[in-house]
């Protein structure tokens, strides 16, 4: 199927050839954007392959669009139908993703026509969207705060995205943001009595694992506390066991354990702190290839960073009165400012704007919202 108009062609990608166009379209529309990080080319790729998990709940299409005039590529998108989310929120849910655009309306419009199209015939009645395949991925469209860079597995975007979304008519299905910590100030007086008072309630803190059988056990405990804790989340879908234990190996070394706390009572794990340098700082030196010379620049630039991404702080409800959230906070913060390490801020992201009771948290901890991200929807 290709769908011609008087500029452009849209054809799905059926060749190794189309596959190469899909993954260098954002070196192009990104070419002269300074806070713009090229994602690792090779990880893009992978989740194309037959070996990619989501395959065996959900479907796939994705689609590039090719000047008439000079046979350059102007944009991509991807439609998926998830079948976990249509069974957990019993609607025919399809999700596009992956999407870039040149500047201009005609080429978007044009793209979300025919992801919509491939929905409809997969018998979805709603489209949803930023979301590559699950919001476990990316997903979300920056819609305020374009101006500074974005942290580790955080998503960027020019800021006519949500603008051609709009004129689209497309509505706005929920909003998140994303906090900035400056490690400056001190946390109120609180935190640090919450984290005494934990421990006198038989709490235990401790760095997760990052090695061997350790990490692993920590790994699967994480896994339990992430299923149990976040499931309710909108738009969520749980992830198998070994899905997330692929995704864990492939971020062990990238942690610091002293900005990543975990809580434990009577063995079991109930609570952690996850932060991570925002490695987008040597990765934006790499140009999205990590071959050795990629490697090498990686190891050179990582010396430079300077801050960090808090992507979530997790507890079990029925310890939330020993104080065990505003524990963690203490912990975090205290391990990203201890002598030798090189944080200056920390961002927490992301949070859904409807989930008062963790923003009523991380602003009396002195988070201060500074960019806004939003999923959007329309009815097929």
């Amino acid at each position: 199927m290709i769908t011609q108009t008087a500029k452009f062609d849209i054809r799905p990608v059926t060749s190794t050839a189309d596959n190469q166009i899909f993954l260098d379209i954002p070196a192009r529309i990104y070419a002269k954007d300074p806070y713009w990080v090229p994602p690792i080319q090779s990880s893009i790729a992978k989740q194309f392959t037959p070996t990619n998990p989501f395959l065996n709940y959900g479907k796939l299409q994705q689609f590039i669009t090719v000047s008439q005039e000079n046979s350059q590529p102007v944009g991509r998108i991807v439609a998926a139908v998830n079948q976990r989310l249509i069974e957990r929120e019993a609607q025919n849910i399809g999700l596009f993703g992956f999407f870039e655009c040149i500047q201009d309306f005609t080429v978007a419009q044009a793209l979300l026509d025919t992801a919509c199209k491939w929905l409809r015939e997969q018998g979805m009645t709603v489209a949803r969207g930023p979301i590559d395949f699950s919001t476990h991925n990316n997903c979300l469209f920056l819609v305020d705060g374009f101006d500074s860079p974005p942290m580790v597995m955080m998503p960027y975007n020019p800021p006519y995205y949500p603008e051609f979304m709009e004129r689209d008519n497309w509505h706005k299905a929920k909003d998140a943001y994303a906090y900035d910590f400056p490690l400056d100030k001190p946390l109120p007086p609180e935190f640090e009595k919450a984290y005494r008072i934990a421990c006198k309630s038989g709490v235990n803190f401790r760095p997760i694992a990052t090695k061997g059988e350790a990490f692993e056990r920590d790994a699967k405990s994480i896994y339990q506390l992430f299923n149990r804790a976040f499931a309710p989340n909108w738009s969520s879908t749980p992830r198998s066991e070994a899905e997330f234990l692929e995704e864990a190996k492939d971020l062990r070394d990238l942690i610091d354990p002293d900005v990543f706390p975990v809580a434990e009572y009577n063995g079991e794990m109930v609570g952690f702190w996850m932060g991570l340098p925002d490695y987008n700082i040597p990765l934006k030196q790499v140009n999205g290839k990590l071959n050795w010379l990629g490697i090498l620049k990686f190891l050179w630039y990582r010396r430079q960073i300077d801050r960090g991404r808090v992507i979530a702080i997790c507890s079990l409800p029925e310890y939330r009165r020993k104080m065990v959230p505003l524990a963690l906070i203490y912990l975090g913060m205290q391990g990203g400012k201890q002598k030798g390490k090189p944080y200056k801020r920390a961002e927490l992201s992301w949070v859904f704007e409807d989930n008062f009771a963790s923003r009523k948290l991380i602003e009396a901890a002195g988070g201060k919202i500074y960019k806004t991200y939003r999923i959007y929807e329309k009815v097929l």
